[in-house]
């Protein structure tokens, strides 16, 4: 019994080690160190989690367990599941990190897109009259045009990153960077 008793506690401490380095390094992705932990906890989890079983786990109140689970939802890192029968909510975190991986970054990468471009063509109305002006002095239609070649370098870019970040979502990136297999990842 003592043994067994020893395995346990191994078990625990080396699942609280992951839980660890993942609340750690939740913050690349906007996300406190707390609900990184969370997530960890969710991960190791062999069955859905309601917010009762989280904050019991996490020894965090509800309303930060809730917090912590909607900001997780928002990065399609934990969903909502049905659990027949029951009136409270369950959650699952996704397991699979390149799934995780492609669905984060290309929505970032999307929100990037979308903001910038929309900013482009906001400056690009404002450099046009200056550019086609007569009135404009000449360093003024130089500096525009200077920045409008900036601005159409940007665009390549862009393009470029709606590219990759279709390929992300998609699933096609991994067409070019194939996901290892389980044998060759553990021998690394």
């Amino acid at each position: 019994m003592a043994r067994s008793k020893n395995f346990e506690q191994l078990l625990e401490e080396a699942k609280d080690i992951v839980i660890n380095s993942i609340g750690e390094t939740m913050d690349l992705y906007g996300v406190n160190r707390s609900v990184g932990n969370l997530y960890g906890t969710m991960v190791f989890e062999q069955k859905s989690m309601t917010l009762d079983e989280m904050r019991y786990e996490l020894q965090m109140s509800k309303p930060s367990m809730s917090a912590g689970v909607k900001r997780l939802q928002e990065f399609d890192r934990v969903k909502q599941q049905f659990i027949r029968g029951s009136r409270k909510q369950h959650f699952t975190a996704e397991k699979d990190f390149f799934t995780f991986f492609g669905n984060f970054f290309s929505q970032k990468r999307n929100r990037e897109i979308k903001l910038n471009l929309e900013a482009i063509q906001r400056a690009e109305k404002l450099l046009f009259p200056i550019i086609d002006s007569e009135d404009a002095e000449p360093k003024w239609i130089e500096d525009a045009n200077k920045m409008l070649e900036q601005i159409e370098h940007s665009k390549v870019y862009y393009a470029w990153l709606s590219t990759l970040s279709e390929a992300l979502h998609s699933g096609e990136i991994f067409d070019y960077f194939p996901i290892p297999n389980q044998t060759s990842a553990s021998q690394s």
